[in-house]
């Protein structure tokens, strides 16, 4: 056997530890998820007098009993309400905005263009945390803080400079001929946006979304400080850390409250998961 021979390794071996790493990574993540789903099903007793592993060799260890109690006792169902009024329309607001300026940014000239830009992406790695206390004495002096409208421009405030980053990174990759052809056509920029830059866009679109709308789900510092303790304003995020300090034993309705949380955001991430990778590699092939 030649040495060239002895160094070239079959294409499965090389592969094996990338599994082992992915297999691992998976398992660590999946291992505590199982354990939330399965307590959440079991009555308090069994909780609190096993762990959740065995309630396999129970058949009649499980109940939606605890989910009864979060959606009615607790207020979770007014809560998850709360949390769709705050994250749809931030949502919308953000990819709107920012495919509007990274367009802008990506496909007109004038003056100043790349300092915007860089500004831009600048702010992005601002801490949000330095911006609250100033941005809450402005929402109290416009008595915006309790209300869903003020929530909204916070999180468009927070979520576009990263918006038009990736979506003006997708737009630059778009040939220039396209919209060249289009003007020569009696094409207005209007209506390139809507006609070809949009429908082109849609994986960069769909990959932005669901970045946005899974931050803006999961917060719970800008709710907390904005939406302060308005209970009937209050998202789940909110709603989940006040069952914490309720019902720090009750272990049951934490974790059925916990899956009720993450059911939103893993529905959008399945339905959109397809143009997830395309949009995310599209946004960030060129700078």
């Amino acid at each position: 056997m030649t040495a060239e021979a002895v160094r070239v390794r079959p294409a499965w071996w090389r592969r094996i530890p990338v599994h082992l790493v992915v297999a691992g990574v998976a398992v660590i993540w999946a291992v505590p998820l199982f354990g939330l789903v399965i307590s959440a099903f079991r009555p308090s007793w069994a909780v609190l007098s096993s762990g959740w592993w065995e309630s396999f060799a129970l058949p009649g260890d499980y109940t939606l009993e605890n989910y009864r109690r979060v959606l009615d006792r607790d207020g979770m169902a007014l809560s998850l309400f709360n949390s769709l009024a705050v994250v749809v329309p931030a949502t919308v607001l953000t990819v709107a905005l920012g495919a509007a300026a990274a367009y802008a940014l990506a496909g007109m000239r004038f003056r100043l263009r790349s300092a915007v830009l860089l500004t831009i992406v600048a702010l992005i790695i601002v801490p949000i945390q330095i911006t609250l206390v100033p941005l809450l004495r402005v929402f109290n002096a416009l008595d915006l803080t309790g209300s869903f409208l003020g929530i909204w421009l916070v999180h468009l405030g927070f979520g576009l400079p990263f918006a038009v980053y990736l979506l003006h990174n997708f737009f630059a990759a778009i040939p220039r001929e396209l919209f060249e052809a289009a003007e020569m056509d009696g094409a207005s920029r209007g209506q390139i946006f809507f006609s070809i830059v949009l429908p082109v866009a849609r994986p960069a679109l769909a990959a932005l979304a669901i970045f946005d709308f899974v931050w803006t789900w999961n917060d719970l510092l800008v709710a907390l400080i904005f939406l302060g303790g308005f209970r009937d304003v209050a998202p789940m995020t909110v709603a989940v850390s006040q069952l914490v300090a309720s019902r720090g034993d009750g272990w049951e309705i934490l974790t059925s409250a916990a899956v009720l949380s993450v059911l939103v955001p893993m529905a959008v991430f399945v339905a959109l998961q397809r143009h997830f990778v395309r949009g995310l590699l599209a946004g960030v092939s060129k700078g």
